[in-house]
C-alpha cells in the first residue's frame, strides 16, 4: 500500500484526476484513460464525486476498478453536500476494507436538485470521521482566488490553514495565473501553514464548460484566454491545442518554483492529460 503522505515527503508528485462517470458508457471511457496513463506512473490519481452524491455508485465501481485493475494509487473524493453520516460512514468503511489508504475530504457541490439535506457541513467534520475508522492520508481542496463563499480573504485563508492543520496535503482547484497559486503559497506560509498544497491544471477541450466550472469557482476568466479560444472556437482540435498550450505554459511557470507536485484534470481523457506530462517533462523530474 502507498500513502499519499510518504510520496510528498519524498519529492514532489505528479498525479492525474478522473471525473466519476454518470454512465457505464462513461466508466467505459474512465478506464481506458485510466489504462493509457498508467503508463506514465504518476503517482497517484483521485476519483470525483458528483453533486450531492450524483455519481456516488459511478465514483465506487470507478475507485475499485482502478485499486483492483491497475497499478495506480487511487484515492476517491469525499464530500459534504447532501450526505448522511450513514452515506460517508458506510464508504469510509468500504474503501478501508478494499485497502484504500487515501482520501480527499470536500464540502463538495450542493445536490443537482437544490436540497441541502445532509449531516455535515465542512471538510474537517469527514477528516474526523474518517481517523475515527482507519489511518487514512487526507487531503483537502484549496481555492487560489478564495473560495466564492468566504467572506473576505483574510478570513478564507485562516479557515484553510485552519483546514489544512488536521490534513496531510491539499490540492488547489484550477486557476489561469500561476500568480493565484504563488500568492496563496505566501499566504499560507505567513500563516505559518507548512502543508503542502498541489497546483492543478485544467487542459480545456470545450470552451463553456472550461467558463462554466470557471465561473463555479470564483476563479477569473481572464481576457487573454478568452481571445485564444474565441481564434478557434469553431474548430475543436483548435481549442484542444490552446487547451494543451495554456496548462502547460502555466504548468511550466509553476515549475520554476518548485511546487509539491502538480495534479492534472483528464476529464477521462488521456490525450491531452499525456501531452501535457510530456511537454512538461515530468518523467525527468522524478527523485522517487
Amino acid at each position: 500500500m502507498t500513502k499519499i503522505a510518504d510520496l510528498l515527503a519524498a519529492g514532489p508528485t505528479f498525479s492525474v484526476e478522473f471525473p466519476a462517470p454518470k454512465s457505464p458508457g462513461m466508466l467505459r471511457q474512465l478506464e481506458k484513460a485510466a489504462r493509457e496513463l498508467e503508463a506514465r506512473r504518476p503517482d497517484f490519481c483521485s476519483v470525483t464525486y458528483g453533486a450531492g452524491g450524483s455519481t456516488k455508485d459511478g465514483t465506487l465501481e470507478a475507485v475499485e476498478y482502478i485499486h483492483r485493475e491497475t497499478e495506480l494509487v487511487v484515492m476517491p473524493h469525499l464530500t459534504c453536500a447532501g450526505q448522511t453520516r450513514e452515506d460517508v460512514l458506510g464508504l469510509v468503511q468500504r474503501y478501508r476494507d478494499e485497502g484504500i489508504e487515501n482520501l480527499l475530504a470536500l464540502a463538495g457541490d450542493p445536490p443537482l436538485d437544490g436540497q441541502q439535506v445532509g449531516d455535515f457541513r465542512f471538510a474537517v467534520e469527514l477528516i474526523d470521521l474518517a481517523r475515527e475508522h482507519a489511518d487514512f492520508t487526507i487531503g483537502v481542496s484549496a481555492f487560489p482566488e478564495v473560495h466564492p463563499n468566504s467572506p473576505s480573504r483574510d478570513e478564507d485563508r485562516r479557515r484553510l490553514a485552519d483546514k489544512l492543520s488536521k490534513a496531510e496535503f491539499g490540492i488547489t482547484q484550477f486557476f489561469w495565473t500561476a500568480d493565484h497559486y504563488f500568492r496563496l503559497r505566501d499566504e499560507l506560509d505567513a500563516l505559518g501553514c507548512t502543508t503542502p498544497v498541489i497546483p492543478s491544471l485544467f487542459p480545456v477541450g470545450n470552451i463553456e464548460v472550461a467558463k462554466r466550472i470557471t465561473g463555479m469557482n470564483g476563479a477569473e476568466w481572464p481576457q487573454w484566454l478568452d481571445d485564444r479560444l474565441a481564434a478557434v472556437a469553431d474548430d475543436p482540435e483548435g481549442i484542444r491545442r490552446v487547451g494543451i498550450d495554456v496548462a502547460t505554459e502555466i504548468g511550466a511557470r509553476l515549475l520554476e518554483e518548485d511546487p509539491p507536485g502538480l495534479h492534472l484534470y483528464t476529464l477521462n481523457r488521456s490525450e491531452s492529460a499525456g501531452e501535457i506530462w510530456d511537454n512538461l517533462g515530468l518523467d525527468d523530474r522524478r527523485t522517487k
